[in-house]
């Protein structure tokens, strides 16, 4: 009976040993996922908590954009061109200032110096028809076309396309 007892009491700390170590392993296996949903608790709490103090208690001013003076001249020295004309159809600039024209409509257009069809209006030449203020060419939709005033006077162009649309740079 002493050896028949023992193995009983043998199996049963084997049956034993090995129900703790399951339960054991249950408990460390719950333990780590308790672990990792507190850190994902955590985590979320944070980035609200963040969130909330961004946009709550005080708010800060943001400062708006320093604006140079070459933006600024360059948006008053634009010209755009649609189907309607020219806009401004007049500007008045200083010498040595450069306007730039602006296509904006679905059609080319050809900005020139007046009288149509040479272009010879504006005093300097080099241009490909008469004068250096001449595109030379119909500028597509959002093209350009810049250009230098460097005489004193006021000065008529046109579109070549449609000779109708016209304006005025005066240049003092």
């Amino acid at each position: 009976m002493g050896r028949i007892s023992y193995v009983a009491v043998k199996r049963k700390a084997k049956y034993t040993n090995m129900k703790m170590g399951k339960g054991l392993k249950l408990k460390m296996f719950n333990m780590k996922q308790n672990f990792i949903s507190l850190l994902m608790f955590l985590l979320i709490a944070v980035i609200f908590l963040s969130g909330c103090a961004q946009y709550g208690g005080k708010q800060t001013q943001i400062s708006a954009p320093v604006k140079t003076s070459q933006p600024t001249s360059i948006a008053k020295n634009t010209i755009g061109i649609a189907s309607s004309g020219f806009s401004p159809n007049a500007l008045t600039i200083s010498a040595g200032e450069t306007v730039t024209f602006i296509n904006k409509d679905s059609e080319p257009h050809w900005p020139a110096s007046a009288m149509h069809p040479t272009h010879k209006v504006y005093p300097e030449s080099g241009g490909c028809i008469g004068s250096k203020f001449d595109a030379c060419k119909g500028l597509e939709q959002s093209d350009t076309f810049s250009f230098t005033f460097n005489q004193k006077g006021a000065w008529k162009y046109h579109d070549h396309l449609n000779p109708s649309l016209t304006g005025a740079i005066v240049v003092e």
